[in-house]
């Protein structure tokens, strides 16, 4: 190409051109503008780049994105987490119904207030073993003071020897029934959540297990000097003769409703005063 084909190619870029819009009835000019060749391959440059930044956006921000490739890792997890959400939230609500249920069931006077504790044997457990540690210093003081009354100490010695024995509960629940000898109540009832699990109070045997009328089951445990109880379950998890350990499953609840009883060598004890429910 020539120098002046060139110099003719850039004034022919370079000369305004006016573009107008006229009305086809009247012909009337309605609109115009003033562009010259380099002006209008500007315009349609930032046209072109502006349809691409608008394009860009639309698929970042739209659902169209999840048709690249690439995005579906990413909606895999969303899913895997939305999923664990929607059960942690399954689980919340199924506490709160519990927790309301329990309130309307004492406002209702369904429900001994005073039967209603917080803590539970682990918590004791962990209590005893708390008071039973004795620091340095109140060792050195026990030393000294049992040198010094020696004879008179040995008249105690019968009720240190009595061994600590700590129970856990039968299940997680209310008591609507408390203990009432008198009234042939040898134990207590507890209000329980559905599908709840029971729960052996010590370590120990299964001795008895029978079938029911209303398709429950009553378990019999042997815990040495101890016999416990519990009426109302589901299918025992033991057969008898199967050793279990304590706070181990033995059995599901039925109807939200469990007897428990508990005897020692022959005598019948109140559940409140040994176990925390």
């Amino acid at each position: 190409m020539t120098d002046d084909k060139k110099i003719s190619l850039w004034r022919r870029l370079r000369n305004r051109h006016r573009i107008s819009v006229l009305d086809e009835a009247t012909l009337a000019e309605r609109w115009h503008i003033h562009l010259s060749g380099w002006g209008g391959i500007v315009v349609i440059a930032l046209l072109f780049l502006l349809s691409l930044i608008l394009f860009s956006l639309v698929i970042l921000y739209t659902p169209i994105r999840n048709y690249l490739p690439g995005y579906s890792e990413n909606i895999r997890q969303q899913l895997v987490e939305e999923s664990a959400r929607v059960d942690s939230l399954g689980t919340s609500l199924e506490l709160q119904r519990q927790y309301l249920n329990v309130i309307k069931q004492v406002m209702a006077g369904e429900v001994q207030s005073d039967t209603v504790q917080s803590l539970d044997s682990m918590q004791i457990i962990m209590r005893e073993q708390l008071l039973e540690a004795k620091s340095e210093a109140t060792a050195e003081f026990i030393a000294q003071y049992e040198a010094k009354e020696k004879d008179y100490l040995q008249l105690f010695d019968i009720a240190n020897t009595t061994p600590t024995v700590s129970f856990f509960r039968p299940a997680h629940g209310v008591i609507i029934q408390s203990y009432a000898p008198k009234e042939q109540q040898y134990g207590v009832v507890l209000k329980t959540p559905e599908k709840e699990n029971v729960t052996a109070v010590l370590a120990g045997r299964v001795v008895y297990l029978n079938y029911e009328i209303g398709n429950t089951y009553t378990i019999m445990l042997q815990h040495d000097n101890y016999l416990s109880i519990y009426r109302n379950t589901l299918k025992s998890l033991k057969n008898v003769g199967d050793a279990v350990a304590a706070g181990e499953s033995i059995a599901l609840v039925a109807d939200q409703l469990l007897w428990f009883e508990i005897w020692q060598n022959g005598q019948s004890i109140n559940p409140e005063e040994i176990i925390a429910f």
